[in-house]
């Protein structure tokens, strides 16, 4: 780097990896409004005055409902919906249905009948509704997220799901209008679910983890933690140079990229140092072995799920060819006044999962054998 004058300058900041640019989707408008001073975010103030902030919080309540607590946490009263349901499809197999957004909060173990522990993920499913469907027609498919094997252009349409409600103070005019036809508060995160068109459920319908049963097989998707620009050991697992014996500087580099000859480049694909993490991953055939619907908790097998904790991950019925489902599920979706004659238990655990509130250990009754005289 040099001067106007023309004098070398020392450039002695330290990199830094970029931060990952958040896209959103074309079919999404803007969702926050903030203001940029001297390169940092703030958030929009509206100078408003108390008497102003306790209006608007009348008039959010007299919109949406009182302030409630659901499933330990505080939120508004689900509202009715506008419009009549949609009549309900019947189900087939490779049915594509929706899926649910979750909230990665923790791992836990589980043991099953025969005493051998394992280790599930439990996915807490929060204030998720049905924002729009979208028929097969107006589907627009991003071909580059989904694999061509996964897509059935034409045959799907899909449906808008969000999930956390907020307060609509917190976006903008043009956001907060997405959810007018449905009837709920605006949600923190909305995503797209392709389904078939007899799975599709009315704007506003809410769904809860009895959306599965006890037993399905699912794939989870969510995004990769973030660790930033890392080298070759950290990033791909390499062993590394000697410690010691005539190496020089070269402890935890790569080693060799490209040999001479035919190859004499270095080819696409190989393993160098770079940004890690923050990319979309799945994770395929994940067994529900628990379900607890007072809280819509599902405990979904293993402890590898992408994401931290407190990150959003994405439930749905798995596209594995040999685990799809066979039998009919709850379709399109769990409707409470289904359930009012007999409502499910605030705890499913499968067959083959211990449940700690039955007895381990069983005692027969002595049998008083009679003595000879």
């Amino acid at each position: 780097m040099e001067s106007k004058s023309g004098t070398p300058l020392q450039n002695r900041q330290k990199f830094r990896a970029p931060t990952p640019k958040r896209r959103t989707p074309p079919w999404q408008v803007k969702q926050d409004r903030v203001v940029r001073k001297l390169h940092v975010v703030h958030k929009y103030d509206e100078m408003l005055t108390s008497e102003n902030k306790e209006f608007i919080q009348q008039f959010i309540t007299d919109t949406y409902g009182p302030q409630t607590e659901e499933y330990g946490l505080k939120t508004y009263k689900h509202t009715p919906l506008k419009q009549e349901p949609l009549l309900r499809g019947t189900w087939f197999e490779d049915c594509r249905r929706s899926g649910l957004i979750g909230i990665k909060i923790g791992v836990v173990p589980q043991w099953y009948t025969n005493g051998k522990r394992f280790e599930t993920t439990m996915i807490q499913i929060l204030d998720n509704h049905v924002i729009k469907y979208y028929p097969p027609e107006k589907f627009v498919v991003n071909k580059k997220k989904y694999a061509k094997r996964f897509l059935k252009e034409g045959q799907l349409g899909c449906l808008v799901v969000g999930a956390v409600n907020c307060d609509p103070q917190m976006f903008t005019r043009e956001y907060n209008g997405l959810f007018t036809e449905a009837g709920v508060m605006p949600k923190k995160l909305l995503t797209r679910f392709p389904i078939h068109p007899c799975a599709a459920m009315q704007p506003g319908t809410p769904l809860y983890a009895a959306h599965f049963k006890v037993g399905d097989v699912v794939d989870v998707t969510g995004s990769t933690i973030y660790r930033g620009f890392q080298g070759v050991m950290k990033r791909w697992g390499f062993h590394g140079m000697p410690a010691s014996h005539g190496v020089t500087k070269t402890h935890r580099r790569p080693g060799n990229i490209g040999a001479g000859g035919e190859k004499a480049r270095v080819w696409p694909g190989t393993k160098m140092p770079g940004v890690m993490g923050n990319k979309m991953r799945t994770l395929r055939g994940l067994t529900i072995w628990k379900i607890d619907h007072k809280y819509n908790v599902l405990y979904v097998s293993g402890q590898n799920i992408p994401g931290e904790v407190n990150s959003f991950v994405y439930v749905h019925d798995t596209v594995l060819p040999r685990r799809r489902l066979k039998e009919s599920p709850r379709f399109p979706t769990y409707y409470p006044e289904d359930y009012e004659e007999n409502p499910l238990p605030e705890e499913e655990y499968h067959p083959k999962v211990f449940n700690f509130s039955d007895p381990t250990i069983m005692f027969e009754e002595e049998k008083v054998v009679a003595k000879k005289k």
